[in-house]
């Protein structure tokens, strides 16, 4: 039986013009690139809300507000990492729509990603991307009463 590991993230969705703010995510391990939505990992004891402020100032030099809620998501997949042999690791996610309410978009230094950027809607659904984008891009679109987004299963081009 594999080892499990539990990690909760807040994302943050961003727009202006017709474009998205994405950040490209490196793996630490392989080199990989893909984007992401600005967010990330909570620290023991913070607040979700306060995590994605944290986080899209890290990763874009953004100060954010949290505007709205758009559902909470949770996966289990097998990671390589974390442990000898991998490990089993459910991971949940919170969304949100949030407005940037100030600072200058730069990348970030020494993290987990390398640049960030405003893209266009429509040339999201070309980049190789994490599935949290999808995620967030349903949620909005669906606004589901119970904040759940569609099944994984269902969203199966996700990609991480």
């Amino acid at each position: 039986m594999k080892e499990t590991r539990f990690k909760i993230s807040a994302y943050g969705l961003i727009r202006r013009e017709g474009q998205i703010l994405l950040v490209r995510y490196v793996d630490p391990q392989t080199g990989r690139k893909w984007w992401t939505l600005p967010g990330g990992k909570l620290e023991h004891g913070e607040d979700p809300v306060d995590a994605v402020v944290r986080e899209i100032h890290e990763e874009t030099g953004y100060d954010a507000s949290v505007k709205t809620l758009l559902g909470v998501g949770s996966r289990v997949n097998d990671v390589d990492w974390g442990i000898p042999g991998g490990a089993e690791l459910h991971a949940v996610g919170v969304y949100y729509i949030v407005d940037i309410v100030g600072g200058t978009l730069v990348n970030e230094d020494d993290g987990s990603t390398d640049e960030a950027r405003w893209l266009p809607e429509e040339d999201v659904v070309d980049l190789d991307r994490a599935v949290v984008v999808d995620i967030a891009l349903d949620l909005e679109r669906r606004r589901p009463a119970d904040g759940r987004p569609v099944s994984v299963a269902v969203v199966d081009r996700l990609r991480h």
